[in-house]
Formats: structure tokens, sequence, C-alpha cells
């Protein structure tokens, strides 16, 4: 089993655009690219890891969710940077449409995506990262049992302290530096 960066979406790959349901507002970061190629070159699954709450709050459908990952894979994929999977929660306990409101396990900081895309792809969640641009993310990373970075991108640029309990390995100013601190502190190879 190989080890993986679970990484969020908005604030942290792309730039923060609220509930982004419109591909044509995908904006890549310029380090995105270049990070995720050196993670995936080391050996790491790339997997994104995004509540999409407005498909619960009836902003935008699961259709729209799939053609912004679309786009996002045809942006990253010429720098062999495209996502090995994305797993999205699209709930709210609080949504207005009644088939997505409910209290699920798979909305961070709850672990549900994280163990769902362990089961599927074989992935040692052990030896993973969590990367995000909010304290949820480092949360989900504590209660799924990997490490989990802060990033001082979109969300992350007014993030106080960790709330109490919450366990972080490190915050850097983007997902560049992520890297780093993961390739520095990981051998993704699995130890016999």
């Amino acid at each position: 089993m190989r080890p993986a960066v679970f990484v969020d979406r908005d604030g942290t790959l792309i730039e923060e655009r609220g509930y982004l349901g419109n591909p044509d507002q995908v904006a890549l970061f310029p380090f995105t690219a270049p990070a995720i190629a050196r993670l995936r070159a080391a050996g790491f699954a790339i997997v994104v890891v995004t509540n999409q709450a407005g498909v619960a709050r009836g902003l935008f459908d699961e259709d729209a969710v799939r053609r912004v990952h679309e786009k996002l894979d045809a942006l990253l994929a010429p720098a062999g940077a495209a996502p090995d999977a994305y797993y999205y929660c699209p709930h709210h306990p609080e949504g207005a449409v009644a088939a997505y409101r409910v209290a699920c396990a798979c909305r961070k900081p709850e672990p549900g995506l994280v163990a769902r895309a362990a089961r599927d792809l074989g992935l040692d969640v052990a030896r993973s990262f969590v990367v995000g641009d909010k304290w949820i993310d480092v949360e989900l990373a504590n209660r799924a049992g990997a490490r989990g970075m802060l990033v001082r991108t979109g969300y992350g640029a007014f993030a106080e302290a960790p709330p109490p309990g919450v366990r972080v390995e490190a915050v850097v100013p983007t997902l560049a530096e992520a890297a780093d601190a993961i390739l520095a502190a990981a051998d993704p190879e699995p130890t016999r």
C-alpha cells in the first residue's frame, strides 16, 4: 500500500471562489502543478478531498462538481500532476435540497472521504498527509490517522492558532512548501 497526499481543493490547489460550480472560474495557483508533480514522482498518490456544500444548498448539482474536476484535470495533466482521484462531500445538515440535507461521515473533518479513498485505492493512511487551507483539513488528518498541514493560501491566510486538541505537522505559505515538508518528513517507500 502506498501513502497519499489528501489535498483540499478550493484555496489549496486553486484560488478560493466561494461556491465554485463553474469550471470557467477554476484558477490554479502557479505552484500547484509543480508541487503535485513532485509528490507524484516521489510515489505519493494524490487524492483531492473537498466539501461541496453548494450541492446541498442548491447552488449547483453534482455534474457541475464533476465538470470543475475535469477542468482541474485538464490544467494539471500536461505537467503530470492530475490527481489519482477526487472524493467530495455534497452534503450539509442545513442544506436546501432534502436529499443532501444530512449529517454524514464524509463531510470534513469527518474521515469518511479518506477512509473510502484508502479502501478504493489501497492507501496507507498512517504514512499519508492531509494538506488544506482550513483547520478542518488538519482535524481531518487527526481523525483519519494521517499528518496534517495548513497552507496560508485561501482561508489559511486568516487562520489563527489551531483549535484545542488539533495537532498540526506544519503551517506553511503554500502547497509548494507543503510538498517540501512532506518530502523531507516521509519516505514513501514501505518499510520492510
